[in-house]
């Protein structure tokens, strides 16, 4: 019984955020949730700031907190080595975003997105600010547009 009680309690603590990969998928569930899209360009194997902002700010408790109950998180990687090769699917997918939302080939930029798809604040590069400031920075944007 002790065994269940603390998994559960580890569960609610630590629960990872699911990031998805089909924006369609995205937009339904950020329609039918009410919430607002965050869209992160990454390069997971090769972009140092990409890395970076990944662990720092969005596997930080604060913004995994925030994320989970507020936000539709979606991430566009474009990975260079073999062996992390998206399906020949996902790099469509991940191109067709590329061309909507990052022409000019940032990385990392990441996009704070109405449930349409439209832009609300962009962030390029890695942001100067600690996980605290940078998930208060989307609270402001969310709790704007409830």
């Amino acid at each position: 019984m002790r065994t269940l009680l603390i998994a559960w309690l580890s569960g609610l603590l630590f629960s990872p955020t699911t990031w998805e990969t089909d924006f369609q998928k995205a937009i339904q569930s950020a329609q039918s949730e009410h919430k607002l899209i965050l869209l992160n360009f990454s390069g997971s194997d090769w972009c140092g700031p990409c890395i970076r902002m990944h662990k720092e700010i969005f596997e930080s408790n604060i913004f995994t907190q925030y994320a989970n109950d507020h936000l539709v998180l979606v991430n566009a990687d474009f990975p260079r080595l073999r062996k992390n090769k998206l399906s020949n699917e996902q790099e469509k997918k991940n191109e067709q975003l590329a061309d909507n939302y990052n022409k000019e080939g940032i990385f990392p930029i990441t996009l704070l997105l109405n449930a349409d798809g439209k832009v609300l604040k962009k962030w390029e590069g890695f942001p100067k600010d600690t996980p605290e400031e940078f998930t208060n920075q989307v609270k402001e944007w969310v709790d704007a547009k409830k």
